[in-house]
């Protein structure tokens, strides 16, 4: 039980977790990186030719070497000009220091549209925390029926311990009256010996019914949750021979029972986050939309000629992914979800149907344990007169010790069945109310 509260609170966790996805993604990135060579914009120094303002034509012209005589320009062999002045770039001053980077950024990432995926997702979630509990309840219903099983079967086996050690008091004083009668002559040796055989047998089958019971009370101890050498008292130990309430049939509405049962539940939440899935998978193949933001710095920066301090700058864009083509791999994972949701369905139909299987199977149960214990309760009224008058003919001396014993092991035997019949209408009555569901336990926050 303990397991199963942890798996509702794994299951809230999931649900937090996929309502999570509503919210803005914010990340920090930051690292370092150490370069071995500097960086160089160019390879060696650099001339370049210079201009000068022509304030005929009002433009700048190159300054480039002319002839003296015609004053056209000079030319090399593969036809550049050739300029009169230059400026010198040297290579000094575009090597920039790249060591040691430091480097940064934050994002934020807010998905805008993303196929259904967000809804779905927490729509699983959702129907994950109740099909958890649903889980947990279930689980108490069956420990509460195994405890009820566990606790009859003590009822059960104590009474029978009472009739085993009553049944020994009564051949012990069938063997001391045999014994009296054999002193004054009255019976046969084996008459006594036949006594004292059934009194020892008496005695070995008390010690079978000790143990089976100390077994039973570990059984139950340990499905309550205590220490297995519990002592276990149970209510109706001393109410063996009292009139017992017998159940009454009441009449079956399944749909009331499919409501009041948590296995039924739990598949109509499976069969919801199946369809979820369904959905989930079709939406990787629509077009996702988001909205991304980030602020990035470095040092040295890149805003201001690798200068060796921190600087940086904003950009807010969206992104659209669309797929195009992967083969069919989408529509496969699309078409399988499809399917798994189909087989949830028919398995919740079938556990319907098989849950009215049930229910009928244990009226029909409870019917027979009601007869049978009316049997049993008139076979002991009949044991009680024969084992009456077995020892009243065998005070008048015309019963045999034979008789006697017979009669005392048909009486036992009756009130065995008498107990048997009583635990078996309540737990055939416990069998039907789980299988109407009214063995419900509800499961609480803390």
């Amino acid at each position: 039980m303990r397991i199963s509260r942890e798996r509702i609170t794994v299951a809230h966790y999931r649900s937090r977790e996929a309502a999570a996805a509503w919210l803005p993604s914010i990340n920090f990135i930051g690292g370092y990186v150490y370069n071995q060579k500097k960086l160089s914009l160019i390879d060696s120094d650099k001339m370049l030719p210079t201009e000068t303002f022509n304030s005929l034509t009002g433009k700048y012209e190159y300054n480039i070497v002319t002839d003296a005589t015609t004053g056209e320009p000079i030319t090399t062999a593969d036809g550049r000009y050739i300029p009169s002045t230059v400026a010198i770039l040297p290579k000094e001053a575009v090597t920039y220091n790249i060591h040691n980077v430091f480097s940064g950024a934050v994002t934020l990432s807010q998905p805008l549209y993303v196929g259904g995926r967000i809804v779905a997702m927490n729509r699983m979630a959702r129907y994950g925390e109740k099909l958890a509990r649903a889980a947990c309840e279930n689980d108490a219903v069956n420990l509460i029926y195994s405890v009820d099983v566990a606790y009859w079967e003590i009822v059960s086996l104590k009474a029978k311990l009472q009739l085993a050690e009553g049944y020994v008091a009564a051949v012990d004083t069938l063997y001391r009256n045999v014994s009296a009668m054999f002193d004054e002559g009255m019976c046969v040796k084996s008459d006594v010996l036949t006594v004292a055989v059934k009194a020892n047998q008496a005695r070995a089958d008390v010690m079978k019914v000790k143990n089976a019971l100390v077994l039973s009370n570990m059984a139950l101890a340990r499905l309550c949750g205590l220490p297995i050498d519990s002592e276990i008292s149970v209510v109706d130990e001393f109410a063996i021979g009292d009139e017992w309430i017998i159940p009454d049939e009441k009449p079956v509405d399944m749909a009331t029972v499919y409501v009041q049962r948590q296995d039924i539940t739990a598949l109509e939440l499976q069969t919801k986050i199946y369809e979820q899935e369904q959905r989930v998978a079709m939406s990787e193949m629509l077009p996702n939309v988001s909205l991304v933001g980030c602020y990035s710095f470095s040092n040295p920066n890149i805003y201001n000629g690798f200068r060796r301090r921190f600087d940086g700058a904003f950009s807010v864009g969206a992104m659209v992914s669309l797929p195009l083509f992967n083969g069919g791999g989408n529509y496969s994972k699309y078409r399988a979800a499809k399917a798994e949701t189909v087989i949830s369905r028919l398995e919740l139909e079938d556990a319907k149907e098989q849950i009215e299987l049930q229910v009928n199977s244990a009226r029909y149960s409870l019917r027979e344990a009601v007869k049978t214990y009316h049997t049993a309760v008139i076979n002991l009224e009949k044991a009680d007169e024969n084992c009456r008058m077995a020892k009243l003919g065998f005070e008048e001396g015309v019963s045999t010790v034979e008789n006697v014993l017979d009669a005392q092991v048909e009486h036992l035997k009756a009130l065995t069945a008498e107990i048997d019949a009583m635990v078996d209408v309540r737990l055939c009555d416990v069998r039907l109310k789980k299988a109407l569901g009214e063995l419900s336990h509800t499961i609480t926050n803390d």
